[in-house]
């Protein structure tokens, strides 16, 4: 094509522009690579791999990576990923249900000759101690009533219980067994109740190195073979206990110690079965409620197509699961919507199609995911694999989608709220920072958006694995990296 002078002359003024930026450019970013090779430098960082990545959240444009396409564990960041698929699969409205129903005749005395059903739609707020209107008591007393709607005031039968929504694999492969049996690894079934995990409350020994004992166990009615191995550690030691046992069996195995002086002192653990539980507890209220129960509770493996329903019990809107689940890193809302997705895309809850479906939503916003292994929804297996590249690039793409108003909200506040709330940053004056955590032995890792005073948009993701010294200290030389993305 042969130029005239008109048009060479235009892309001549296109190109001196494009030139006439890139010092503007370097400046912005030369505080972050002064930062980032500071800290590559770091004692500390001898051995450890960092990559961070900065791209404009409008265009897509990457505008600042240090080896950003290093695969490395990213621990909760994972979590981005779970919710933002369930903001577009599932929608910020959308409410897990547990439907109850009962099978069989109720006579003229109010007593149903049948079983009672609670079938479990994959609730991870089910009997939540966190709040008031999904304490197990307010629950239970919800089911009651709709019993009694309908003429039921005792059961000559069962309280059977259906969870096949999810599979019956509570637990990832690759989750590591000293995770197992403590509360934040409690896994998750189709039938979820008070976050599947118990308290054990210990009264620390009369001296440092006597055994505590267990003063007592809540929910208290939980079928439970707890071994207890803790003993009194110093005073102000804190929490120090880990408990091991696998989501099936009924043992659990307490060791470690309790703070010297504590009475009452409470630590989480996994609950066991927590399908069953759900239905054991609430055949002991129904009984408190002068509501007798003839048999024992059982497993229904399939819904009865005769059933009659009583109620579909909903709690809180998707966005509220989403937003705790990401502001509190709990791993067992995570878990439940990322089984939850594979239900709702492939008929059956289950760790492979939940991770089918977080990589179909990645395809749907053409998102190549070269370096990227997902093993869970939560961030707690070590199998997880991802990029700062990849995670700048994803939080990119949702902030040009629909849901990014509300799944930005799900995000904590540096310095302010969520997992990120005690970072200490002095972003200017206008910008706000929205991020999400991970932390693990030898990771940390952040992510989340810069939002400009003058309506730019930065996604940035931060990964360290291998490092030595304390996780405080990484914390605070992070935040140095963090305030100079800030600061772009």
């Amino acid at each position: 094509m042969k130029l005239t002078r008109s048009l060479y002359i235009r892309m001549l003024m296109v190109l001196l522009f494009a030139v006439s930026l890139l010092p503007a450019m370097a400046q912005n970013t030369a505080g972050l690579a002064q930062a980032v090779g500071k800290l590559a430098q770091d004692k500390d960082m001898a051995h450890a791999s960092l990559s961070v990545s900065v791209h404009d959240a409008a265009t897509g444009a990457a505008l600042y990576s240090h080896d950003g396409q290093r695969s490395l564990v990213p621990a909760s960041l994972v979590k981005l990923f779970t919710t933002a698929a369930g903001f577009d699969v599932l929608g910020s409205a959308f409410r897990f249900t547990t439907t109850i129903g009962y099978v069989g005749n109720v006579d003229g005395n109010g007593v149903l000759h049948g079983n009672v059903y609670i079938i479990g739609g994959g609730d991870p707020l089910l009997g939540s101690y966190r709040f008031r209107q999904t304490l197990p008591d307010t629950v239970f007393a919800a089911w009651h009533k709709a019993l009694q709607s309908h003429g039921i005031r005792s059961v000559n039968g069962r309280i059977c219980y259906n969870a096949s929504v999810f599979d019956r694999q509570y637990l990832p492969d690759s989750w590591q067994w000293g995770d197992i049996g403590n509360y934040y690894a409690s896994g998750v079934s189709g039938l979820n109740f008070h976050e599947n995990m118990f308290f054990i409350y210990f009264n620390a020994g009369t001296y440092l190195g006597f055994p505590a004992t267990v003063a007592s166990v809540s929910p208290a009615s939980l079928d439970v073979n707890l071994q207890n191995e803790v003993m009194t550690g110093p005073e102000n030691s804190g929490d120090q206990v880990i408990v091991y046992g696998e989501p099936s069996s009924t043992v659990r195995v307490a060791r470690g110690t309790v703070p010297l002086g504590r009475k009452n002192f409470a630590i989480r653990a996994a609950m066991p079965r927590p399908a069953r539980s759900c239905a054991e507890l609430f055949a002991v209220y129904l009984r408190k409620q002068g509501c007798s129960v003839s048999h024992s509770v059982e497993e229904a493996y399939e819904q009865p197509k005769e059933m009659k329903e009583v109620l579909k019990y909903m709690n809180s809107p998707y966005y509220m699961v989403a937003q705790y689940t990401n502001q509190t890193s709990n791993n067992t809302y995570a878990e439940c919507i990322y089984k939850y997705l594979g239900y709702q895309r492939y008929g059956l809850g289950s760790f492979v199609n939940g991770n089918k479906a977080v990589a179909d939503f990645f395809k749907q916003q053409d998102l190549s995911d070269k370096g990227v292994r997902l093993a869970d929804g939560s961030g707690l297996s070590r199998q997880n694999l991802c990029t700062t590249d990849f995670i700048a690039r994803f939080l990119a793409k949702v902030h040009k989608m629909e849901i990014y108003n509300d799944f930005v909200q799900t995000l904590g506040v540096v310095g302010k709220s969520g997992t990120v709330r005690s970072m200490k940053l002095n972003a200017p004056a206008g910008t706000t920072v929205h991020g999400k955590s991970g932390s693990m032995e030898g990771v940390r890792s952040y992510a989340g958006y810069v939002v400009k005073e003058n309506g730019k948009v930065y996604s940035y993701a931060i990964i360290c694995n291998n490092y030595t010294g304390s996780n405080a200290q990484l914390r605070a030389k992070l935040e140095t990296v963090l305030k100079e993305i800030a600061t772009m």
